[in-house]
């Protein structure tokens, strides 16, 4: 039988929901989605996850890893986004610090939270919720892209680390008081027979509409609602607010060398263990209640920073620097 034809024999109502974190596996310059066996790959990334992690990955990445940094400890799935910048007002640039969410355990080591929801952020709807299969990988969002307000991909001038409205376009305009968060929602709507695509896009289908309202039906092409993966990443750029450029530009880019924000886009190597997403998807759990056995194992914290995998680009991407790692200095 099919993924598609047992999807729709399996039509029966679900209800769970999680959000977890999970701390920094590693910064580097890496894409095994985009540009596999690259090394270096063209700009930076923060990566969460699994430390099967590599510059080409293939096969069943949950029966790959030995260790997550992730709160679920079956997760051994990889998370990656670009890393943003400070460009100084003198032509240099500083990787801005991650934070974590308030909403999660303390002492977590930079990272993202991650969702995988049903139907909103408070509801776990009824419809069937079919987990990704062993090899599936997507990619959200486009470098290149000059277009502005692709739904689901959000930046938020932060308050404090509460919170999450307004969702702007693109960089906010001035200094934000709390620091910004990056969202990245993916689509839900997959094509029940590719695993990836030549684009790594096409096998989805985004009925996603802003924040963590429900999505639209799946159409007919792609009818295999699958579960609603986001990413949130807070970025520390309070300690730049005093630095922030008289003629009031925006002093933030994307490792892509993308100082408006239109690029942004987030990537996803899909490496639960067996089929532990599957009877999370079929629980009745919501959020920290999907812990610690119900139905899915999870660790401390100290062990999800303790993850870690080797540094294969030596490069410096800590210090104040001419340019972005893999970029030319962007003039004014």
């Amino acid at each position: 039988m099919s993924w598609l034809s047992l999807a729709i024999a399996l039509a029966a109502p679900s209800e769970a929901a999680l959000r977890f974190g999970c701390s920094t596996l590693t910064i580097q310059r890496l894409d095994p989605l985009v540009e596999p066996g690259k090394v270096p790959s063209a700009h930076l990334h923060q990566i969460v996850g699994g430390n099967a992690f590599n510059a080409s990955m293939s096969g069943d990445i949950g029966e790959q890893g030995t260790c997550t940094t992730c709160t679920f400890s079956e997760d051994f799935s990889n998370y990656w986004t670009a890393v943003m910048f400070f460009k100084h007002p003198n032509g240099t640039y500083k990787r801005v610090p991650i934070m974590q969410n308030t909403a999660l355990p303390n002492g977590i080591n930079g990272g993202m939270t991650v969702y995988y929801t049903q139907q909103d952020f408070n509801s776990n709807g009824n419809q069937k919720i079919t987990s990704f299969k062993p090899g599936f990988r997507m990619v959200v969002g486009n470098p290149t892209s000059q277009k502005s307000g692709v739904p689901g991909l959000k930046f938020v001038c932060l308050e404090n680390k509460g919170t999450r409205f307004p969702e702007l376009n693109d960089f906010p305009k001035s200094p934000c008081r709390g620091g910004i968060m990056t969202v990245h929602h993916f689509p839900a709507c997959w094509d029940g027979k590719n695993l990836d695509s030549p684009d790594h896009q096409s096998h989805m289908y985004n009925t996603v509409k802003e924040a963590f309202n429900p999505a639209g039906a799946c159409p007919a092409s792609h009818p295999v609602r699958v579960a609603q993966v986001a990413y949130e990443t807070l970025w520390d750029t309070t300690q730049f607010n005093s630095m922030w450029p008289r003629d009031g530009s925006n002093p933030f880019v994307l490792s892509y060398s993308d100082s408006k924000g239109y690029g942004t886009h987030a990537d996803y190597l899909f490496g639960w263990k067996g089929d532990s997403l599957q009877r999370a998807m079929d629980s009745s759990c919501m959020f920290q209640g999907c812990e610690n056995g119900r139905p899915l194992k999870s660790q401390a914290v100290n062990n999800m920073n303790r993850c870690t995998v080797k540094t294969q680009v030596q490069e410096d991407i800590d210090g104040w620097l001419d340019a972005m790692p893999g970029q030319v200095n962007m003039k004014k």
